[in-house]
């Protein structure tokens, strides 16, 4: 009989070693507590390096720094994302952070003195504080009606998309999405020649994304308004804009066809839009998004009825836990880059007071 791996013991245990998760790291060790980081990826910047080939950071290396250690002069002023993930894996390496690469998390459960963290490689951790720093969402969404899509046409999503080259089938591509993630893969679709429809909300806001805007963005505190407060609600109740000068260079396009926001797919094999519909397609890219997977999470009290989680200001009403890195987890900037070390200092303060 097998006996059970020895249960290690830490102040906390941080789960995924992205960008919120350093910047939990960096906090957690100027206070001097033991901690280690968990991360499925292989190295750290992983999540960046395996994105598509033409992403590149919307933020500029000034407003996007962690705490400790800014951006290398060598980067671009929107670094790819080969720069960005660089970035992190030199963070990391600078500040010598404690992270355990391919340790995938399948359970966090409640225990007597706090929780246990449980890997797939079968480690087993005791600790007070739990702080989840997975991102916003990790599960792929696509509607409902991708479905009713022939088995021809080629469906992918945003997440596993990397080159045109992917795409080997002749025909009209469609990207479904009204983020700037559709709108820098239709761009890159568009160079092959072939023609792209794009599904996008003609209601989407597009601004600037220039040196201007984010002195202004900053300068007022737009990015920094809660969004608990009656301005943060109405803020969020706002469509999320895109750049300005990428939707209008794709426009320019001659192969690039803008359909307005996908309804249903058609019974010849193409989707229906609210404004045309597209011709029999080879591919569809779903840059739709993503929603919540916590399955290994079985903390009650922590997640919503819709599987989001509970928190307030990333603090859980479950004793120690805490979350990181989600869209207005506090204001706007809470899922940039630079919006990581705000957060975390307060979470990292926080969790310490309370146990």
């Amino acid at each position: 009989m097998n006996a059970s791996p020895p249960l290690l013991f830490a102040d906390a245990v941080i789960i995924g070693a992205g960008q919120t998760g350093l910047a939990v790291a960096y906090y957690l060790q100027q206070r001097q507590a033991s901690f280690v980081v968990l991360d499925e990826r292989p190295a750290v910047g992983d999540v960046w390096a395996t994105r598509y080939n033409s992403l590149r950071l919307f933020s500029p290396t000034w407003a996007s720094g962690l705490p400790g250690l800014g951006w290398p002069s060598t980067a671009s002023t929107y670094p790819s994302k080969d720069e960005a993930a660089q970035y992190l894996l030199q963070y990391a390496a600078h500040f010598r952070l404690p992270i355990e690469n391919n340790e995938r998390v399948t359970q966090v459960s409640p225990t007597a003195g706090g929780f246990e963290v449980q890997t797939a490689s079968g480690k087993r951790y005791h600790t007070p504080r739990v702080i989840v720093c997975t991102g916003p969402y990790t599960a792929p969404a696509v509607p409902a009606f991708a479905e009713n899509l022939p088995a021809s046409v080629h469906q992918l999503h945003s997440s596993l998309y990397q080159k045109p080259a992917q795409i080997a089938a002749d025909g009209p591509l469609a990207v479904v999405g009204s983020g700037n993630s559709a709108l820098q893969i239709a761009a890159d679709l568009a160079t092959t020649g072939r023609p792209v429809y794009i599904a996008f909300d003609e209601q989407t806001p597009a601004v600037p994304n220039n040196t201007a805007t984010w002195l202004s963005l900053l300068g007022t505190g737009l990015l920094q308004v809660p969004g608990h407060t009656w301005l943060g609600r109405f803020m969020r109740q706002q469509k999320e804009p895109v750049v300005r000068g990428d939707l209008q260079r794709l426009r320019r396009l001659p192969n690039v066809h803008f359909i307005g926001r996908a309804l249903a797919a058609t019974a010849a094999g193409g989707l229906a839009g609210r404004q045309s519909a597209t011709p029999p397609l080879a591919a569809v890219v779903w840059a739709t998004g993503y929603r919540p997977d916590y399955r290994w999470l079985h903390v009650p009290a922590a997640l919503l009825p819709d599987g989001k989680p509970r928190h307030f200001r990333g603090i859980s009403p479950v004793p120690g836990l805490a979350f990181l890195g989600l869209d207005w987890l506090n204001t706007r900037r809470s899922a940039l880059m630079g919006g990581a070390a705000a957060d975390a200092r307060y979470v990292v303060e926080q969790l310490f007071k309370s146990t």
